[in-house]
């Protein structure tokens, strides 16, 4: 009588070498299985007490959210509004009016030595209670977060808790300024995209207007520039994601309001919105025709 432990031992022994020679499929992961489940149930009618299509979707995210880093998510250097630790408190005042933020960066020189950052709580604070403006902001800058790009997004939430620090700089391999991210833009990665009553209502990043020419929001990635209005306009050597990253790639430098660039395919590129800094929007003009050949 053969000895099934030796027989099982025998088909393991086999199992392993043909996936070592043949390769084989391995066992699905957890995460697997319960995406492969909510796939399977895609536009079914939820019963009572199952899933709802919200909560499937946000089930989703979370089944990828341990996947992303900081440097994936949260607000691009070209598009943080931070102040100088010079400014006076009104124009600080004002800062805070025009973003409708809760925290803006304090930097030193330049974006790339933030030293803090200031809470709209604290000048508010001052505000009510009717004193005198201090004469520099130092008893109100913050000190944020400062994280590699490479940082795994549960690791900086679970930073983020127990530091109970809302905002985090995101530092490049230079320990330059790359972005930052708030723990609203943590949450919302799992529950979409979060709006309050003092947002404003997004423009659309493309939009077509007479003459074959489009208003652009310089945000606008290449990709779907390629797709809606020609696929030549994102073809370009240069790593540039966004409208307004190729204005500059075109310019050699960023180019202000009024100015405009050409792309190889004849597209125009004008900058209607900006500032030293960056452009924030474009009117593309579509290439001109070329004249027939009268002999044609």
């Amino acid at each position: 009588m053969p000895d099934d432990s030796s027989t099982d031992s025998g088909g393991r022994l086999w199992n392993g070498l043909r996936n070592l020679l043949f390769g084989g499929e391995a066992e699905p992961t957890l995460r697997d299985q319960i995406e492969e489940a909510i796939e399977e149930h895609e536009g079914d009618a939820p019963a009572k007490g199952d899933l709802s299509p919200v909560e499937r979707q946000m089930l989703r995210n979370l089944l990828h959210f341990g996947e992303r880093t900081v440097g994936d998510i949260g607000v691009p250097r070209g598009e943080i509004i931070a102040v100088p630790e010079t400014i006076a408190f009104p124009d600080l005042v004002a800062a805070f009016h025009e973003a409708g933020h809760s925290r803006l960066p304090v930097y030193r020189g330049d974006l790339d030595h933030v030293i803090g950052m200031i809470h709209v709580k604290d000048v508010f604070a001052i505000l009510a209670a009717g004193a005198a403006p201090p004469a520099d902001l130092a008893a109100l800058i913050r000190q944020p977060r400062y994280v590699p790009e490479s940082m795994g997004v549960l690791d900086l939430l679970a930073e983020m808790r127990a530091s109970r620090t809302h905002l985090a700089i995101v530092l490049d391999e230079y320990s330059g300024t790359e972005g930052l991210v708030t723990i609203e833009d943590l949450v919302e990665e799992i529950v979409g995209e979060i709006e309050d009553e003092h947002d404003e209502e997004a423009q659309a990043l493309l939009v077509p207007i007479e003459g074959g020419a489009w208003d652009a929001d310089a945000r606008a990635e290449l990709t779907d520039v390629a797709e809606t209005i020609d696929a030549r306009l994102a073809d370009v050597e240069e790593d540039v994601d966004t409208l307004g990253g190729l204005s500059s790639v075109l310019a050699g430098h960023v180019p202000q309001p009024g100015e405009i660039v050409t792309h190889a395919s004849g597209w125009r590129l004008e900058v209607t919105e900006g500032d030293a800094r960056r452009v924030t929007r474009l009117r593309l003009h579509p290439p001109v025709p070329e004249p027939l050949d009268e002999r044609d």
